[in-house]
């Protein structure tokens, strides 16, 4: 029975009710938190009583994998007793220098090293001993000159060059090819001669193209006497001179190259000075300009065409 009636009447009814369902929930969350209460487990410690150091020497076969017959070592490390034996040994996948027969020939092993180690340095000999230095310095002032920043992209330049350093040098690639590797593939020259013998297109080559003053400072430096003979060149001195000789080279390419696009930028600055365009940036016209006289001149073949002729 109700006790109050109205908006502000208190109705005994629906408080037991409420009531009775916050007691409810009360009971389910004390039954809920104490099943929930970690239990603490315990584990068996495995105490060991043998506390002696293993030595794997002592039980070979237990600590070895896979049977005698799949293993690489025939022989374990250490049982050698002389130097005779230890040449014996099969020490399992490592790289050795084999002399048959006194020849000082390298297995194949340290030949695929000595490669690849060539091959990691093949970036720094393409620059510092091909035609590859007076390209692309040659057409990085190209591209200066016309203005435009990053076309043709650096991509695009570094690989015109490496197909032009190949052109350029396909003579001297050929000569060593067929005077040092054909023969040390052979067997008929050692290591030595086949470096010799490798190096002697490459130096007529940049011997071609290096100045004698270039030459003459460095071997000041170095303090040797020269007679003016291409032999009495060490290799230490002649690649040093020749890379800068290249630069000097390039450098005066660029400065002819610059000099058409530096006529038509002081043209268009002249005209917008007088039209009174103070404001107006000289690059901004004269760049559809120089591009058009570029290839109106067919300029790439001008340029190409005479960086290459430049070697012979």
């Amino acid at each position: 029975m109700n006790i109050f009636r109205g908006d502000g009447n208190f109705n005994l009814k629906h408080n037991l009710k409420k009531g009775l369902m916050a007691a409810l929930a009360l009971i389910c969350m004390f039954a809920f938190l104490s099943f929930s209460i970690p239990i603490t487990a315990t584990a068996t410690e495995n105490i060991i009583q043998d506390t002696t150091p293993t030595d794997p020497t002592l039980d070979e076969e237990e600590h070895l994998t896979g049977s005698k017959e799949e293993r690489t070592n025939i022989n374990p490390p250490g049982a050698s007793e002389d130097p005779d034996d230890l040449k014996e040994l099969n020490i399992a996948n490592t790289v050795t220098v084999t002399y048959d027969n006194g020849n000082g020939s390298l297995n194949g092993a340290l030949r695929i090293l000595i490669t690849l180690t060539l091959i990691s340095l093949a970036p720094t000999l393409i620059v510092m001993m091909t035609s590859f230095t007076r390209v692309i310095v040659a057409l990085h002032f190209t591209r200066t000159a016309i203005g435009t920043q990053t076309s043709p992209p650096n991509l695009v330049l570094i690989g015109i060059a490496l197909f032009m350093t190949l052109f350029i040098m396909q003579p001297t690639l050929k000569e060593a090819y067929d005077t040092a590797v054909i023969p040390f593939e052979d067997g008929q020259m050692d290591q030595q001669e086949f470096i010799d013998t490798a190096m002697k297109p490459f130096r007529q080559f940049m011997y071609g193209q290096t100045q004698t003053k270039d030459v003459r400072l460095f071997m000041e430096i170095d303090g040797i006497e020269w007679d003016g003979e291409l032999d009495s060149i060490p290799n230490v001195v002649l690649v040093p001179s020749f890379i800068v000789s290249e630069l000097r080279t390039a450098f005066i390419i660029g400065f002819l190259i610059y000099v058409p696009f530096i006529v038509i930028d002081m043209v268009v600055a002249s005209v917008l000075m007088s039209m009174g365009m103070m404001m107006l940036p000289p690059t901004t016209i004269s760049l559809p300009f120089k591009i058009l006289l570029f290839v109106l001149a067919d300029g790439w073949s001008l340029v190409i065409g005479n960086i290459v002729k430049s070697f012979y």
